[in-house]
């Protein structure tokens, strides 16, 4: 046994005790982080699912907007169509609030749509309410796709951080604990075994004295 996987501890039996106790609780926190990492890793696979499709929704909506926008630009032209935009009320309210996931947590992102309010500028065209439409379901799927991605970010990391621990635990921390405990075991029994040879000694030492001293009296 190498050393290099002992503790550094006297060999007694309440030192044992004390160890054999240590690594029960130690194996029930594997066993609880083993448990974490399996949830987090489906977890994860889930988010991940998610993820993609929200990433496929979102470039197809950016790809509708920016043929929308194409086409209010052909109709419009640039100049009336940064003219309208300085005056455009917002068509979206967004609040991010912390939301936690297994001991992780990471900003939720809650969309509330609000009324399109009609343009009152004269040039502008029908193409250019559709970009409004557009534009403001591309932002619903980005704020969606912003807390997607943030959320298996912080999912990933942590699992990747169980991961470790698990690990640690199995290769590393447990092992020395168990042959530290086997090897205090073996220097205790060798110690026992001494010891009886010592009182199996002084008992033949007794036995021929008590022999002797029985001879002479004869």
């Amino acid at each position: 046994m190498s050393q290099h996987q002992l503790i550094k501890v006297p060999p007694t039996k309440n030192t044992l005790l004390e160890l054999k106790k240590q690594t029960r609780f130690l194996e029930d926190g594997h066993s609880l982080l083993e448990r974490k990492r399996e949830l987090l890793t489906r977890l994860v696979y889930e988010r991940v699912g998610e993820y993609q499709q929200l990433r496929k929704e979102t470039h197809a909506a950016i790809k509708s907007a920016y043929r929308w926008l194409g086409l209010a630009h052909l109709r419009m032209g640039s100049r009336a169509l940064q003219q309208v935009a300085l005056g455009i009320a917002p068509t979206l309210q967004i609040n991010i609030i912390p939301k936690r996931s297994m001991g992780v947590e990471y900003p939720a992102i809650s969309t509330e749509r609000l009324p399109m309010e009609p343009v009152g500028l004269l040039g502008t065209d029908t193409s250019f309410d559709e970009v409004r439409k557009e534009l403001t379901e591309t932002v619903l799927l980005l704020t969606r796709l912003g807390e997607s991605e943030m959320a298996l970010s912080r999912l990933m990391a942590e699992q990747r951080k169980a991961q470790k621990r698990v690990n640690a635990l199995k290769y590393n921390i447990i092992p020395r604990y168990r042959n530290t405990i086997r090897y205090i075991e073996s220097v205790l029994e060798e110690e026992e075994r001494n010891v009886l040879f010592q009182i199996k000694l002084l008992r033949e030492k007794d036995e021929e004295k008590n022999r002797r001293d029985e001879e002479r009296r004869r």
